[in-house]
C-alpha cells in the first residue's frame, strides 16, 4: 500500500478526549477509522477543521435544563502549527487558512498525520476568523463556509504539502463534497476521472444529516466553481444537496452497516451503494483493568485482536473482578457527580449518546409503573448525552429524563452525567452491566457504544438496528428488543420490559455462569466489529 495515499476527509475527528475536535459518533468513528489505518501500515493522510471552541462544553443546572459554554481550546501543546499560510477565494474575499498537525502514532510505529485547519488568525477579518471556531454552529451561509473551508481548503493543503500521489479521497458526508469541484477543475472536468478517485460513506440515514442550501447562496459564496450544469440528479427546489454533489461524483459509496446500506440504497437509489460495518479501536476502548486482563492471557491482542477469541480460556473469576473493577471506577465517578450512592452489587443499565430524539432515551419510562414492579431495588440507570444546542426537543428530552429521576425518588436510581465525550464514553460503556439502545429503527445506522461495551464483557440490551441486526444472537451474547419487521414505542417498550424481567434481571441476579459466559460471547462477538476489520474492509473494497 505504500504507493497508494488515502486522503481522509471528515469534518470532525476525535483522536483523543483532551483534543475536543468532534462531537459524537462521526468524530469517533474517524479517530478509530484512522488508528486502526496506523496499525495496519496504511499510507494515509487526514483532514478536518480546527474548532477552538470545541463542540460545547455541556452543564445541566438544578432544573435539568442543559446549557452550552464554549471553552477556547488552546492547541499547543498537542498539535503542531505549520509554517504555511494558504488562502482560498470565498464569498468574495480571500480567507487566509493556518494548518495545524496531529501526529497519530500507532503501536507499530506508522505515523499518520492528521491536519487541522485554522481561520482563527490575524491575517483574516472578525468574521472570518469566526468561520472554523466551533463545529456544528452558525447559519447556512457560515455552514457552507466552513465546508468550502474544509473541502476546498484541505485540497488546496494538499497542493502546499506536495501532495500528488493521492489514490483515494475518501469523504465522509456531504460536508466534504466540495473536494470534488476541485478535482473537477483539476482534471479539466473529466467525471469519469474524479469518480475514480473519490469514495464517499454515508452515515446517517435521516435527512437532517444531509445539508442542502438553497443555490444562489451556494453560487453567491463560491462563485464560478458551481453551476446549475453540474447536473447533479436532484437539483431540485433550486437547492443544491451536498450529500449528492459527493455522491455523484464518486465512483464507489457505502453505508455504515448492512442494513443501513440498504436504507441508503432506498434514500439514493440511482446510485450504487455497498456497505461497510463499522467497527471500533479495540485498544482505544478497552477499560484498564480489561486491558491488564487482555495482556495478561493474551499478550499480543492489541496488534491482533483476533485472539481475544480465545476468552474462554479465562477463568471466570478473573472475567468478573475485571468487569467488577471497571464497574467500581464508573460508579465511583458517577457518585463524586450526583451523591446518588450507585451500589456496585445492583445490575446497571447504561444510555449514552447523542440525545437526539429518534434514538428514544426515554423510551423504559413509557410506562413508569411496570418499570417500577421489575426493577425497584433491582436496577439503577445511567444516562448521558448532549442535545444540539439548537434541537429544543433533544434538550427537552434530557429535562424529561432527569424530571424522571427525581419522580422515581430512589425507587430506581436514575442519574444523568453531563458533557458526555471520549473520556467519559470510554468509563460508562466499559463500567455497566447493560447496554441498552433502543433507536426507532432503521434511524440507527451503526451504533458503534455497543461494540465498545461488548468487548468490555457488557451485554448488549437493543433493537435490531445498524450493527445489532448483525451481531446479536440473541440470548448468547446479549437480548434483541422488540420485532426486526415492527417497530413503535408501545411495542418496544413492552418488549423491552419482558426482556428485562423474564431474562436479564433473573440471569444477572440468579445464574452467574450464564452471565459470565455472555460476556465472553459478547467480547467474541466485538473482534469481529472492530476498526481493524473495518479498514481493511476498505483496503479490500475501495481503497485498491
Amino acid at each position: 500500500m505504500s504507493d497508494h495515499l488515502i486522503a481522509y476527509f471528515s469534518a470532525e475527528i476525535g483522536i483523543s478526549a483532551n483534543l475536543p475536535t468532534y462531537s459524537g459518533g462521526l468524530g469517533v468513528l474517524a479517530g478509530d477509522h484512522i488508528k486502526s489505518s496506523s496499525d495496519l501500515g496504511i499510507n494515509m493522510i487526514a483532514i478536518s477543521l480546527l474548532y477552538k471552541e470545541g463542540y460545547f462544553k455541556q452543564i445541566i443546572n438544578q432544573e435539568g435544563k442543559q446549557k452550552e459554554v464554549y471553552p477556547k481550546f488552546v492547541p499547543k501543546p498537542l498539535l503542531t502549527q505549520l509554517d504555511h499560510i494558504f488562502s482560498i477565494n470565498l464569498n468574495g474575499k480571500r480567507i487566509f487558512i493556518k494548518p495545524s498537525v496531529y501526529n497519530h502514532v500507532s503501536i507499530s510505529g506508522n505515523v499518520i498525520p492528521i491536519y487541522f485547519l485554522d481561520t482563527d488568525i490575524p491575517e483574516n477579518d472578525n468574521h472570518s476568523r469566526g468561520i472554523t471556531l466551533r463545529l456544528y454552529s452558525g447559519d447556512n451561509k457560515h455552514r457552507i463556509l466552513q465546508e468550502a473551508i474544509l473541502g476546498l481548503g484541505g485540497m488546496k493543503l494538499l497542493d502546499v504539502l506536495g501532495k500528488q500521489n493521492i489514490s483515494k479521497y475518501h469523504m465522509n458526508e456531504g460536508h466534504c463534497s466540495f473536494l470534488v469541484l476541485d478535482l473537477l477543475k483539476k482534471y479539466k472536468a473529466d467525471v469519469e476521472k474524479v469518480r475514480s478517485k473519490c469514495h464517499f460513506t454515508t452515515h446517517t440515514p435521516v435527512s437532517a444529516g444531509h445539508d442542502q442550501f438553497e443555490f444562489e447562496l451556494v453560487k453567491e459564496i463560491l462563485g464560478d466553481l458551481v453551476s446549475k450544469e453540474l447536473s447533479l440528479p436532484s437539483m431540485k427546489d433550486n437547492k443544491f444537496h451536498m450529500t449528492e454533489l459527493g455522491l455523484h461524483f464518486s465512483g464507489s459509496v457505502n453505508g455504515v452497516s448492512k442494513l443501513h446500506g440498504d436504507v441508503a440504497q432506498k434514500q439514493f437509489p440511482w446510485k450504487d451503494i455497498g456497505y461497510v460495518t463499522n467497527g471500533v479501536h479495540h485498544y482505544t476502548w478497552v477499560s484498564n483493568s480489561f486491558a491488564i486482563l487482555f495482556n495478561k492471557f493474551f499478550p499480543e491482542w492489541q496488534s491482533k485482536p483476533e485472539k481475544l477469541l480465545g476468552i474462554d480460556e479465562v477463568d471466570s473469576k478473573s472475567l468478573w473482578n475485571a468487569h467488577f473493577d471497571a464497574k467500581t471506577d464508573l460508579l465511583h465517578y458517577a457518585n463524586s457527580q450526583l451523591s446518588k450512592a450507585l451500589d456496585p452489587n445492583i445490575l446497571t443499565i447504561g444510555f449514552a449518546r447523542r440525545a437526539a430524539t429518534y434514538k428514544r432515551a426515554q423510551l423504559i419510562f413509557r410506562d413508569a409503573e411496570k418499570l417500577i414492579k421489575l426493577g425497584e431495588g433491582k436496577i439503577q440507570l445511567i444516562f448521558a448525552g448532549k442535545a444540539h444546542p439548537n434541537d429544543k426537543e433533544g434538550k427537552e428530552l434530557i429535562y424529561e429524563i432527569i424530571k424522571n429521576a427525581k419522580k422515581f425518588d430512589d425507587r430506581i436510581k436514575i442519574i444523568y452525567l453531563e458533557n458526555y465525550n471520549m473520556w467519559l464514553g470510554k468509563l460508562i460503556t466499559a463500567g455497566v452491566d447493560v447496554w441498552l439502545n433502543t433507536p426507532l429503527r432503521p434511524n440507527e445506522a451503526s451504533g458503534t457504544s455497543g461494540m465498545k461495551s461488548a468487548l468490555n464483557g457488557v451485554l448488549n440490551l437493543s433493537i435490531l438496528d445498524g450493527w445489532w441486526e448483525e451481531g446479536c444472537v440473541d440470548k448468547v451474547n446479549g437480548w434483541s428488543i422488540g420485532e426486526s419487521n415492527l417497530t413503535d414505542d408501545e411495542t418496544d417498550a413492552n418488549s423491552l420490559y419482558n426482556v428485562l424481567e423474564k431474562e436479564v434481571i433473573p440471569v444477572f441476579y440468579g445464574d452467574r455462569s450464564k452471565w459470565i459466559s455472555m460476556m465472553k460471547n459478547a467480547i467474541k462477538t466485538g473482534v469481529n466489529f472492530t476498526s481493524q476489520r473495518m479498514v481493511q474492509d476498505y483496503l479490500n473494497k475501495y481503497y485498491t
